[in-house]
This record gives structure tokens, sequence and C-alpha cells, in this order.
């Protein structure tokens, strides 16, 4: 399916004024129950998502950073080295301003379309463009790596909030399709998404103002540290306004293992029970073995609890799981730590405000509203 982002390429992002440009079709397709899920690249999905849907997982994250693709002719050149006046081609407000702040000697020019062609841009005879800044994600699912002539470090060339990262979309009611995408929900990926989406969402940007992060999780002997950077910048990127913080987890994981002894049933794990029979009334275990067992062949210990007997533990409310940013609660991470994620966004870009963050995109914002008003 395309979208109107897909349709309208003569038109820079930020002019079209637009939001959900790669998404609204797809989104109309699934409240109008025409498809079942939708995949995007989670950078292009809103941090507050249209009514009723909802992000039942995403994958396992690709290398999110950004990646220089330059002409043949000036392969050994690096963004330093290139000639003054060079053009380098983006559609994206958060690289113009980096490299606008970084490599004031070249030229930033907007260039739109897919992949394709854009690089047939880059190697047109007219050559017009000297390289182009592309994800380095979209290059290596094309197979087209071997184009890549440098990937940018964060300390050069901080990523999109999501990039990287594939999500899948679908009604918030949808609990077959919601079960389905759970179990392959990337924990690591689901974390650092979120505290990046809910530093924008507090920040209220998006394709209209340069707002860039850079997250990593890393793991130690019994714990998790996730460090989120944000940064806003002007558009000439001679103002640029950043902060660090860091939340520490004891896990990002749920365990199923269960601290009770385990004995072998013929159809099924129970837990062991000591001392004189009880019947199921003064013995929960018993009905929960019960439970668990009265499907024949229940070899793999499958949750034989109906929808409603599941909804009477979860209170009222319970069809739908909780939202954060847009993303399902997920079954496979502690409460407590989608929680903390959602609030180290939340915290970072509070911090960026107080230091005036607000006040540098609005100016963006003015720049461009009033270059448009002079293009109608």
């Amino acid at each position: 399916m395309s979208t109107l982002g897909d349709r309208i390429l003569d038109i820079s992002l930020p002019k079209i004024g637009e939001k959900s440009l790669f998404t609204k079709d797809l989104e109309d397709a699934l409240r109008n129950e025409t498809v079942d899920f939708v995949v995007h690249s989670l950078k292009d999905l809103p941090t507050s998502l249209p009514e009723g849907l909802a992000i039942g997982a995403v994958f396992e994250r690709e290398d999110p950073r950004d990646a220089l693709v330059l002409r043949a002719d000036l392969k050994e050149h690096s963004l330093a080295t290139l000639p003054p006046g060079s053009v380098i081609g983006t559609s994206s407000l958060r690289r113009t301003a980096q490299l606008r702040g970084s490599w004031p000697h070249l030229n930033v020019v907007d260039v739109r379309g897919n992949l394709n062609t854009r690089l047939r841009k880059l190697d047109s005879d007219s050559k017009d463009y000297a390289a182009l800044l592309l994800a380095k994600s979209g290059l290596s699912r094309m197979g087209w790596e071997h184009r890549i002539s440098k990937i940018l470090p964060c300390s050069e060339m901080m990523y999109a909030t999501g990039q990287g990262a594939l999500a899948v979309e679908c009604r918030a009611d949808a609990r077959a399709v919601l079960a389905m995408m759970e179990k392959h929900n990337h924990a690591e990926t689901y974390c650092r998404v979120l505290a990046e989406r809910s530093f924008l969402k507090t920040l209220g940007g998006g394709c209209s103002a340069p707002v860039g992060v850079s997250t990593t999780l890393k793991a130690f002997d019994t714990s998790f540290k996730l460090t989120i950077i944000g940064a806003v910048w002007s558009l000439d990127g001679t103002i640029k306004v950043n902060h660090k913080l860091e939340e520490t987890f004891p896990s990002i994981r749920k365990t199923n293992k269960h601290k009770l002894d385990l004995d072998e049933d013929r159809d099924c794990k129970k837990l062991r029970i000591s001392g004189n029979n009880l019947n199921e009334a003064s013995n929960p275990i018993g009905l929960l073995n019960r439970k668990i067992t009265k499907q024949t062949g229940n070899l793999n210990c499958v949750d034989t609890r109906t929808d409603e007997e599941i909804d009477e533990l979860r209170g009222e409310n319970s069809a739908s799981k909780s939202l954060y940013c847009g993303l399902s609660e997920n079954a496979n991470i502690p409460i407590d730590v989608i929680i903390k994620c959602e609030k180290l966004g939340k915290n970072l870009a509070n911090v960026l405000i107080s230091k005036g963050a607000l006040d540098v995109m609005k100016v963006t914002q003015d720049l461009i509203r009033g270059s448009i008003e002079k293009t109608s």
C-alpha cells in the first residue's frame, strides 16, 4: 500500500504540514478491518497513536545510526574533506541541523523518494549530489550495505526516535493478534524505544523540529543500565540543547520459573502438594492444576482459562492492555521496568525544556511556517 508520504515527492516533509504522512492510509485500513496488522518503520509512527490502535510488538533493532553514501568519484572523502559547496541530500530536519552545525562548508538540499530513487539521483550524470545521508538499517535491509561510505557515530550524528526498529501496529482490542505478536517482542529494543518515544512525546517534537536521540542498554552481572541522550538543534545547527540520563534495572524480562518443586505427571507438570489431599475450595494449588490440565493432551501446560476468566483477574477495562506512548504493555517485561523507561524519557525531555529547548524548537517551526506562506 502507498501512503501520502509516498505520493507527495515534490515538497519537503516538514512543509507538507501533515502528521502521520507514512501511516494514515495504513491505519485507515486497520480501523476498517481491511488488514489485521501493519508493519512500520517505528520512526514513522507518531508517539500518540489514533484511538483504538496499538503497537503490538517491536522486533530486534538494526543498527540505528545514519550512513553516509558518497558519489563514486568522491569515495575517498569524508564530510569534513568534501569540497566547499558540495551538496548533501537529506529530507530530515534532524540531519540538516547537525550537518549545518558541524560541517558549515557543505550545502544541504532536500531529497525525496524511496531508496532506489535517491540513489539514482546520486548516481545521475548531472552530479547534483555529492552524497546522501540515510538510515543504515534501510540500506542493510535492501542489501545495499556496499554503498555505505561511512557509518556516522552518535557523537557526529544522533539518530531519530525509533530508527532501526520495525513495529507491528494493530487494533488495541485484537486479542489474537496481540497475543501472537507479544511473543515476538524484543525486550531490549522495547525498553530503548519506549524511553525515546516518551522523550519525543513530552518534548512535542516530530518531523517539524530537529530532535535526535541516542540510547544504549548494557547488561552487567546482576542488572541492566539504560542510557539515553537527547538533543534539540536550531535549524542552522549553531544552537544545541542536550542532556544525558541513566536508569538501572535488576532485570528487563519476566521469568516463568516457579520457586515450588515440580513433579512430572502424565498430562502436565503439576505443582507438588505435600500433606493430605485437600479439596479445591481450600486448596488453590489443586484448582490451578485442574485448570491447567483440563484439556486432553495438554503437554505444554497451555493456559486454558477463558477470556472471561482472565478479564475477571485483570479487573475492569481489561479488554485492552495499557499503552505506553502507543506501545502495548508486554507480558514478558515487568511492568515496573516499562514505567521506569517511560519516566526516563519524560524526565530527559523536562531537563531539556528547562534549558530552553522549546524556544529553540519554536524558532524552527516559525521558520518553516514562514517558508510555507511564501511559497503558497
